[in-house]
């Protein structure tokens, strides 16, 4: 599966729908070290796949490059970057439940404004689903990059190429 490619000056801003969300009870906030442990354990249960390496990885980064969304003091959702490698985004979970609320988009286009905010002009979408592509299309325009390889992560251990 190929990369994806977003232009983040020209992404839309967050407010309007973190304010919606708000509204509805549910906040984006960047996560803290305190809620470390809470957030892996929660990354490991909240999708199909175990996304803890990469969590626990944007936790070493300082500022934390993972934000998290939480409803009733609790997370329903989760958003990384710069964690796979540099200018990535990526991974990110909503709960089964919690999906089709914008809650994927805020976490998005908030990571994807903090990246900017770090003085990349594009960002990097690393290996989405193929299911998550049309969101990513939808959402910031994103498109993907014609490569045939596996990119960055022909370096994974189960990966030979």
């Amino acid at each position: 599966m190929a990369d994806m490619l977003v232009k983040l000056f020209q992404t839309p801003s967050s407010q309007e729908t973190e304010k919606n969300l708000s509204d509805s009870g549910i906040r984006i906030k960047r996560a803290l070290a305190p809620d470390r442990r809470k957030i892996i354990e929660f990354s490991k249960t909240c999708a199909e796949e175990d996304y803890s390496d990469e969590v626990t990885a944007a936790f070493a980064n300082n500022p934390i490059t993972c934000y998290v969304a939480t409803k009733d003091k609790k997370p329903v959702g989760f958003a990384c970057f710069e964690a796979t490698a540099k200018n990535f985004f990526g991974p990110m979970a909503v709960l089964k439940e919690e999906r089709k609320k914008g809650i994927g988009r805020a976490l998005l286009l908030r990571s994807l404004q903090s990246m900017e905010e770090m003085g990349y002009a594009y960002a990097i979408i690393g290996w989405p689903s193929r299911t998550a592509i049309p969101f990513y299309e939808k959402c910031v325009q994103a498109e993907m990059i014609p490569e045939k390889s596996s990119g960055v992560y022909t370096r994974m251990v189960e990966i030979d190429e």
